[in-house]
């Protein structure tokens, strides 16, 4: 097999993905082994070794101790609804993150004060090291881990007011804008950043990932009269989500 300037294993392991693709290696089929693809493809143990660890970072296969590697089953991608915030109503933390009202979702969180890093004392507008409420949130549709949140906001706004916890308190789980608007502080802009990375061994974990898959990471924070009141990460496993935005036309 001629190769042409394409290095061997990405061009070897382009057509095990087109296999895998178009169904000529179904799911839990398992992988032609090193041994068959150098012979298959005239190539080099190192170039069938370095192909199938491709087609491992992609998350199209996966190695089961002692027995190879096989094909992975693919999930069929489903929709986290984002349309902004909600400034009535009351929204659920869930709700908050997954505007598909057809959805019915559960959420765990914690919370704890915290020092603002760099990047959050940037994204909220305070001095590095000043205190804020960090709160992690693992959300769930069906008992399937589908999203993780963390958010944090500047104690200088909320702290010692009865919206300090954002999940405990008379206003605990309503949402960032019913809850600052409990303290007078109204929410009227949202902005969201959304990009990808590989996932972290810990998010991969809570989501039920393998190591390599790529996740969705929205980076969204919440503003009143130009002052941001809250920011927060969600994290989207990217082989079994997209994310869909519904923006009003004004």
């Amino acid at each position: 097999m001629t190769f042409g300037e394409q290095p061997a294993y990405l061009r070897v392991a382009g057509d095990l993905r087109k296999k895998i693709v178009d169904g000529s290696l179904p799911p839990h089929t398992r992988l032609p082994s090193q041994a068959r693809i150098r012979e298959e493809y005239g190539v080099s143990d190192t170039v069938a070794l370095e192909a199938r660890k491709v087609l491992m970072a992609e998350g199209l296969v996966e190695g089961r101790s002692g027995s190879g590697t096989y094909v992975r089953e693919r999930p069929v991608p489903r929709r986290v609804a984002r349309s902004g915030f909600r400034p009535s109503g009351g929204a659920t933390p869930f709700r908050q993150e997954q505007a598909d009202v057809t959805m019915r979702g559960t959420w765990e969180s914690s919370s704890e004060q915290t020092e603002a890093g760099p990047a959050v004392a940037e994204r909220l507008a305070v001095r590095r090291g000043d205190r804020v409420m960090r709160t992690r949130y693992l959300f769930r549709d069906g008992g399937e881990p589908m999203m993780l949140s963390t958010s944090w906001e500047p104690l200088a706004l909320t702290g010692r007011t009865p919206v300090m916890l954002p999940e405990e308190g008379p206003l605990g789980g309503m949402g960032v804008v019913e809850r600052m608007r409990a303290i007078d502080v109204i929410v009227d802009n949202v902005t969201e950043e959304v990009g990808a990375r590989p996932g972290l061994a810990e998010e991969l974990q809570a989501l039920g990932g393998v190591p390599g898959h790529v996740v969705i990471v929205v980076q969204r924070t919440y503003f009143a009269s130009g002052r941001p009141v809250e920011t927060a990460d969600v994290v989207i496993p990217a082989d079994r989500y997209r994310v869909a935005y519904h923006l009003p036309v004004k």
